[in-house]
């Protein structure tokens, strides 16, 4: 850790939350991972906002189940254009979420707009900007990082697992 950065962090990231796989139609990339790998489609998220009618499926179960977001834009001309990464963005559990935007800002680390808000999936969330500034010198280096609060049986799920012996 870099002598400039305090030891102390006031949070974890616990494991991955989602993956974010944007295209120009979503229907071609269920036939992929829905079809061919047989992923469970849990729910729909659509917003003008965002530009994005999404598809939400899971790997696994429980507390470590995993999203895997298929993303087409509502309009490909507007923005954010969710299909021209096509590994839009990776989620990451957080056990404290405001604790973690508050250390990473005073870091110097970049943040999206919007602050934290509810995420397609009902858990509050906030992005990582993949692009750093003078102001904010660190940043996802041209990854979208998305920081997602792990609801309370998550937190405990991992907390277990990091405990028991391997």
């Amino acid at each position: 850790m870099s002598p400039s950065i305090p030891s102390v962090r006031p949070f974890k990231v616990l494991g991955v939350q989602q993956i974010a796989i944007g295209g120009t139609d979503k229907q071609r990339l269920q036939k992929l991972w829905v079809d061919m790998l047989g992923l469970e489609v849990t729910g729909t998220f659509r917003s003008e906002r965002e530009n994005v009618d999404e598809d939400i499926c899971a790997i696994g179960s429980g507390p470590f189940k995993v999203e895997v977001d298929l993303m087409q834009p509502l309009d490909p001309e507007k923005k954010p254009a969710v299909h021209t990464t096509p590994l839009n963005h990776v989620g990451l559990w957080i056990d404290d979420l405001t604790a973690a935007v508050d250390w990473l800002t005073a870091q110097g680390v970049r943040f999206a707009p919007g602050g934290i808000r509810r995420g397609a999936a009902g858990f509050d969330i906030t992005f990582l900007h993949p692009r750093a500034s003078d102001e904010f010198p660190i940043a996802g280096e041209g990854v979208l990082i998305e920081l997602v609060q792990a609801p309370p049986e998550v937190v405990s799920a991992f907390a277990r697992l990091s405990a028991s012996p391997v």
